[in-house]
């Protein structure tokens, strides 16, 4: 097979140097037909590709192979069998190869029958007023010469993907997840809210809502996960509202 470097020689000699089929044939000792292709083609790679791939010591346990992800293909996915013990099942049965023969055997016959899992995803796109994200963070400033801690609440606009960040010195009703606000929790996202929090949220027209566990601000607002970055911070900034 001619390599990458040969065949640039080749396109060289002739597109470059003006040179002739014969000469660049004697020159680089390749046959004409060889200069040939490569100048009339116009390639600047050659790609070797099987047609058939060989299975030398998995041929025999093909039928067996495909006879158990024919029985898998009706089970739930969680309840199939994956290569690995698909392999160390025919281990057991006398097969002496490698995985990643029957690895890559799997994989084509998943393909083929379309029982291969696919990877989908939804975009998500909100309205103007929407929908905010929500989390605190933890932040160290100095205030009159004196390094505090403050509270940051983060909030991320869905739409526009703005960040809008208001500091507070102290923990009270504003603090997410507290008896404050949850009195009691439920099963999944379901909570039973203070009755003072819901009628700040009425008050301002938002319906209060929780992410489930583990989640950063960002990552299902359809932004890059993570913290926001730099904190703004804004004096005497107005309560933040939805219509």
């Amino acid at each position: 097979m001619l390599t990458v470097e040969t065949i640039s020689k080749v396109r060289l000699a002739h597109f470059r140097d003006g040179k002739g089929i014969r000469e660049i044939a004697r020159e680089f000792d390749l046959s004409r037909n060889t200069v040939r292709s490569i100048i009339r083609s116009g390639i600047t790679e050659q790609k070797y590709e099987r047609t058939e791939q060989p299975r030398p010591k998995l041929g025999s346990y093909v039928k067996r192979l495909e006879e158990c992800l024919e029985e898998d293909s009706d089970k739930p996915v969680r309840h199939r069998r994956r290569a690995q013990i698909l392999f160390e099942q025919l281990q057991r049965e006398g097969y002496d190869g490698g995985y990643d023969a029957v690895r890559r055997y799997v994989g084509s016959w998943k393909r083929e029958s379309g029982s291969a899992l696919v990877n989908a995803f939804i975009p998500l796109e909100f309205d103007p007023g929407d929908a905010f994200q929500f989390d605190w963070s933890y932040e160290k400033v100095e205030l009159g010469g004196v390094p505090v801690e403050v509270k940051v609440a983060q909030f991320r606009l869905c739409h526009s993907r703005k960040p809008f960040c208001v500091a507070y010195t102290r923990e009270s009703l504003e603090m997410d997840n507290l008896k404050a606000v949850v009195i009691k929790v439920l099963m999944g996202k379901d909570r039973v809210f203070n009755r003072r929090f819901q009628s700040l949220a009425s008050h301002y027209l938002v319906r209060s809502g929780r992410l489930h566990s583990g989640g950063r601000l960002g990552k299902r607002a359809g932004g890059e996960p993570g913290r926001l970055g730099p904190v703004p911070f804004f004096r005497n900034a107005p309560p933040l509202c939805v219509p």
